[in-house]
């Protein structure tokens, strides 16, 4: 039996998959169809690329197969491991993304506090606020307005004490001789709690004393 090199030109061919070679013969003429397969790439498009279709005596196949299948087979391999490729970076790239989404859905959570819904939530983010502005004042160095400023204990019972101190440790720092003109007497300040701001501002000084102006 004669020895062919069939398999050893197939083997030279640079290819990944299953190669599928169909030969059909009709009275002298042969035709053939070969497929590249390649499970390995899970792209549905693969289905769509034809099978390559050579026609011709046996003596036409024997001398030009092999020379008009190598470059379309390499090619159509390449392009089944790239396409596998594509949708693998698709897939990371797709992770990576929600991955991404999900830290930045996080952040805005932790930036953007769940805003109060019941009324002691809104109630507690009203105290705060107030008490931010306090803050300002105080740290600018603007006591009596930051004494002023301090809410009513009525207004908020559970912060009674927080408030009494806050307006006590307030009323000191304006108090202080030292906070004054040099010979100046330290001035008295008397604890009383404004019932708004408008009246503390009004009829008494901030430290609750009398305006003796108004009398006048």
């Amino acid at each position: 039996m004669p020895v062919t090199n069939f398999f050893a030109h197939i083997a030279a061919i640079p290819f990944e998959g299953c190669l599928n070679i169909t030969v059909k013969k009709d009275g002298e003429q042969l035709t053939t169809a070969v497929l590249l397969q390649n499970d390995g790439c899970g792209d549905a498009a693969k289905n769509h690329i034809p099978p390559l279709i050579l026609k011709g005596s046996a003596k036409e196949l024997c001398e030009g197969f092999f020379d008009a299948i190598s470059t379309p087979l390499t090619e159509t391999s390449k392009l089944l491991v790239n396409m596998e490729q594509y949708l693998k970076g698709q897939e990371t790239a797709r992770k990576n993304a929600a991955m991404e989404k999900k830290k930045t859905e996080k952040a805005d959570k932790a930036d953007k506090p769940d805003k109060p819904t019941t009324p002691e939530e809104i109630k507690e983010m009203k105290y705060k606020g107030i008490m931010v502005e306090v803050d300002k004042l105080e740290a600018a160095g603007k006591y009596r307005e930051a004494w002023v400023k301090v809410p009513q204990a009525s207004e908020f019972p559970d912060k009674t004490e927080e408030i009494q101190k806050r307006r006590a440790s307030l009323s000191a720092k304006f108090s202080s001789p030292d906070l004054f003109a040099a010979g100046q007497p330290a001035t008295e300040v008397i604890d009383v709690e404004p019932k708004t701001e408008q009246d503390a501002t009004d009829h008494t000084t901030a430290e609750g004393i009398p305006d003796q102006g108004q009398g006048q």
